[in-house]
Parts: C-alpha cells; structure tokens; sequence
C-alpha cells in the first residue's frame, strides 16, 4: 500500500530516478522528483518502495567540495559575499537549497511561491531585499506538443525583474528548471539558465550556481566553463554568460 510521502521508483524507467508522492488519486501517484527538479505520473501498479532515506549528506559533500575549491584564506581576509534572493515552488528544494546557503555562509532569502505567482510578486521582494543574485527556479516540462510546461512563467519574471535592474553585472539572474526553454530564459535578461539540452537539473544546481558567484571575487570575470563543471549535468543542463563575481575581500580579518 502506497501513501504520500513514500519514496519510490518506477520500473517502467528502470528504477532510474528517485520519486516522493505527492498525491495519489484513483490509481495514479502524482510523484515529485526527490533530486532532479521533475514532476512525474504513474500508475500504482509501476512503483516500487524504495529503502534509501531522503537525507542531505549529498548536499553537505557538494557544499563541503565547493568550499575546498574556493580556498578562501579566513585567516587572513574577510569576505563580504553576494546577497542572494531565491524563488522556487517546491517546499522540499527550497529546503534544502535554505540549507545548503547556510553550509556555504552566504546570506539568502528564499521564498515558496509557485511557477504562476512569481511574476506578481518579484517586484516587491527585489525592493525590499535588494540582492545581488536572484534565483527564479521550481518545476518544468518539455511536453509531448514541444510546449513548455512552465517556463513561460520563468520568462515573465526575468522580463519583470529586468524592469527593475537592466544591468546583468547589478542584478545576476539564474532562472529555470527541468528541460527549461534556455535560449528564451536567456533572451529574457538570465545571466544563467536551464536547459540548454532540455535535460533534467539537479535540485542544487540553482543554488551552486548562486553560491559560487556570491563567493566570487566582485570585478573578476568566473570561468564560466569551470562554473557549470560545479553542477550535477555540466552545460547539458546549465548555460550563461560570462559573469563577474559579487564578493568583496577585506583585510585585515
């Protein structure tokens, strides 16, 4: 027996990816990806119970990974890094992406709203929070008819927080989901999107991405190419242009 909140496979995919239920109606399981950023449907009859626990210690590995590689002398300098402003619509990621902020020691703000509700709200929380970075994420879907399941709703709230900061060096944007329409995202004013090969993302790698660019060196172009080699499928599922960091460096500690 099958209840919301299990964590399964399915084996008509191969038991390839990890699900949680969300809701279960008749015989069908709404699922939510547990870490890719995917929303799915099945028939009872297709799942199996998985025995992993939902835990984050691959989420602590990445942070403690990122923080090796930006080898940041605390003995010596101090580090003001960039503020970052985060919305997502899944009560789960926007966890673990809180989370994962906090393990890097960048000061964030996230906020669940869903894909729809975004647009509307962006403008307010731009004012009020003022950040650096911006992070426009949730769930989303190349469909069957070459439409796009949400990012349509990604694109309006780049063009929206556009309108609020032009300036790709004074407002850095990260915006998409899972198979996400990329070029549009970037067309829209995105300094990163998701999916350049329309491939599912990892639920941090918005929040890599984030990360990385609020603990870099404000002024000083990233390696773009290096950047993406941080995230979960590389430039299959991230893409962008070259960014300057947002941290400023302070001496003495």
């Amino acid at each position: 027996m099958f209840q919301v909140g299990d964590l399964v496979t399915r084996n008509s995919h191969n038991n390839d990816l990890l699900f949680k239920i969300v809701n279960i109606s008749g015989d069908t399981c709404y699922l939510s990806g547990v870490d890719v950023r995917l929303y799915a449907d099945s028939l009872l009859s297709d799942l199996v119970k998985s025995d992993v626990s939902q835990n984050t210690l691959f989420d602590d590995a990445i942070a403690n990974k990122l923080e090796r590689e930006l080898n940041l002398d605390r003995a010596s300098y101090f580090y003001l890094p960039g503020k970052i402003l985060h919305l997502d619509s899944d009560s789960d990621y926007i966890k673990r992406s809180k989370k994962f902020y906090k393990s890097m020691n960048v000061e964030a703000y996230t906020f669940l709203l869903k894909e729809s509700e975004m647009e509307a709200n962006i403008y307010s929380l731009l004012s009020k929070y003022k950040p650096d970075i911006l992070v426009i994420t949730g769930h989303d879907a190349l469909l069957k008819d070459k439409s796009y399941e949400n990012s349509s709703y990604f694109i309006k709230t780049v063009l929206k927080a556009r309108e609020y900061e032009k300036s790709h060096d004074k407002l850095i944007i990260i915006a998409g989901a899972c198979q996400s329409d990329y070029e549009d995202l970037i067309k829209a004013g995105a300094n990163f999107a998701s999916s350049p090969k329309r491939v599912n993302i990892h639920a941090l790698d918005p929040a890599i991405i984030a990360s990385s660019v609020s603990l870099s060196e404000k002024n000083k172009d990233i390696n773009l190419i290096e950047l993406l080699g941080k995230t979960k499928y590389g430039s299959d599922g991230m893409g962008g242009i070259i960014t300057s960091g947002t941290m400023y460096v302070g001496f003495p500690r």
